[in-house]
């Protein structure tokens, strides 16, 4: 069995109700890590020290620039039993300089140790994470191009097949592999009237959901309040194969086309 914990389901601009969009699967593999990740793993009952693997989508700041906190958590407040093994950073080539400079400016003189010796950097397309029962595929999506944006197939050892969109605009690149999915999870970044062909709006995730109506569609990076929220934008209506996350949301997944959502 495998859990996908979604820590966070908001956009950059943190609607009420949302933290950050950051996905938690099985307390050891993260989907970015954005400014609030560590109040955002208490929450979640995860310490810092245990996550084993990081998989950037792209350089925004809303997904990365917790990455000096997570390290210094890492580095200061290890869990009594932490083995120590490092942190696995699954991205692009070019993020190793970024994402280090990032560290380095957040914690000059603190984390240049760390950036030596806990984290490993990992630039392969397709590679198992390793201590986990996932295999991963890293490929191109549209969004804005400086931030290399990529997303991700996460295949379980059960068969079971989860595409994590990142954060993008409509592309081929998600088409060609949701029909493959079990589950899509994908960013709803703007409402319909924003003209931004870097995200998906709430027309574009209806598009989809009925495009490949047996691929089960969850919605992320929201734009909108929570519903136990009175301010703010308010979330759209969608189709009854898509559902719209709040923090705190559980996938569980007990095998190939057999998962159940969990509040």
């Amino acid at each position: 069995m495998a859990e996908v914990h979604f820590l966070g389901t908001g956009n950059a601009f943190s609607p009420p109700g949302r933290m950050h969009a950051l996905a938690l699967i099985d307390s050891k593999i993260l989907i970015d890590c954005p400014p609030t990740v560590i109040p955002q793993l208490i929450r979640g009952n995860c310490l810092p020290s245990e996550i084993k693997h990081l998989l950037i989508t792209h350089w925004h700041a809303d997904h990365t620039f917790g990455l000096p906190f997570l390290m210094l958590n890492r580095k200061w407040m290890p869990a009594e039993d932490s083995d120590g093994l490092g942190l696995e950073i699954h991205l692009e080539e070019n993020g190793i300089e970024i994402l280090s400079n990032l560290c380095k400016t957040g914690y000059p003189g603190s984390l240049e140790d760390s950036l030596k010796n806990d984290i490993i950097w990992k630039i392969d397309k397709r590679s198992r994470l390793t201590d986990t029962e996932w295999e991963m595929e890293r490929f191109s999506v549209f969004h804005t191009p400086e931030t290399e944006p990529h997303g991700y197939m996460l295949t379980h050892s059960s068969g079971f097949r989860l595409l994590h969109c990142g954060d993008s605009g409509p592309c081929e690149e998600i088409n060609s592999r949701a029909g493959d999915s079990d589950v899509l999870i994908v960013e709803m970044g703007v409402p319909d009237y924003v003209d931004s062909p870097y995200h998906h709006n709430p027309s574009d995730v209806e598009k989809l959901s009925k495009k490949f109506p047996e691929t089960k569609v969850l919605v992320t990076h929201n734009f909108s309040n929570n519903e136990n929220f009175r301010h703010g934008f308010v979330s759209p209506t969608l189709s009854s194969n898509i559902h719209q996350l709040a923090d705190g949301d559980r996938l569980i997944i007990k095998g190939k086309n057999d998962y159940i959502m969990k509040k």
